[in-house]
């Protein structure tokens, strides 16, 4: 059997930081979804060994060796038990520190697959807990429905949001999260409504944000070109920043529009990484 597992980018849509604990965490209330795009991880049978190919326009960045979040993840899975082998290709698609989850995703297709590939039949409660210790991020890419997460990321509550036109764009400069994160001069904002109003959409374009925004165009410039960039393409409702950079996302209500604002940006800056998809629902 050869099992194939999407893994989704995570796009912030909002993201309000509330606070840091003592332990370095920082305290969010982030409103995610999640793009119809992004990387693949195959699982194929192996005999008693876990092992990791990267292939793809974004690999050459990563490593396969034992600090890959999705080894990481395959052997938190596989625990103790030394009979579980499977041959994982993963197909890079995502930008590597680009602010929407790339790593976390590849982590839960890892988790996801094997789960099913190792015919385990955890709960999804267990792989939640296997999940955030990996990472803040990857029980929201476990989960990959649009969804609002609070405390440090694992505090997930289902949102129903209706699929949108959007268009990635990143301008192929990573950003340290740990810089943005000091950069951030306040650190107790206020939280999310708890009952935003409706079209949902518009609220969310109205009343929240990013609070790691401002910073991370302190330190990156060039994100700010890239929102005004799709702020300015036509049939554009609103854009923001994702994460903590440098991707930023363009929300538009048709795909004509999200596609000829694609095809412009990419050919006005040939050096960026544009894509048009659609966000999941």
């Amino acid at each position: 059997m050869v099992l194939r597992v999407d893994a989704y980018a995570k796009v912030n849509l909002a993201l309000h930081i509330l606070g840091q604990r003592s332990d370095g965490y920082h305290l969010l209330d982030s409103i995610v979804t999640f793009a119809r795009y992004g990387d693949t991880l195959t699982i194929a049978p192996s005999s008693n060994e876990i092992s990791l190919e990267l292939h793809g326009p974004e690999a050459d960045n990563l490593k396969a060796d034992a600090d890959n979040l999705v080894m990481r993840a395959a052997k938190a899975l596989a625990g103790e038990r030394n009979n579980l082998g499977a041959r994982l290709t993963l197909t890079k698609r995502l930008p590597v520190s680009s602010g929407i989850g790339g790593g976390s995703a590849d982590a839960a297709a890892a988790l996801r697959g094997l789960n099913e590939f190792w015919a385990l039949n955890l709960p999804q409660e267990k792989l939640a807990a296997i999940a955030l210790e990996l990472g803040a991020d990857v029980p929201m890419c476990l989960a990959s429905t649009p969804l609002r997460a609070r405390g440090i990321g694992e505090d997930i509550t289902p949102l129903a949001l209706p699929s949108k036109n959007m268009v990635l764009v990143n301008p192929r400069i990573s950003v340290s999260t740990p810089a943005v994160f000091s950069a951030l001069a306040i650190k107790e904002n206020p939280a999310i409504a708890d009952t935003l109003s409706r079209p949902l959409w518009e609220s969310i374009a109205d009343t929240t944000r990013n609070d790691l925004q401002n910073p991370a165009i302190a330190l990156v410039p060039e994100i700010s070109q890239c929102l005004e960039t799709l702020s300015a393409a036509p049939g554009c409702r609103f854009a923001r920043m994702s994460g903590s950079g440098a991707t930023c996302f363009g929300i538009f209500d048709e795909d004509e529009a999200a596609n000829a604002a694609k095809e412009a940006i990419a050919v006005k800056h040939p050096q960026w990484w544009v894509v048009a998809t659609q966000t999941v629902s």
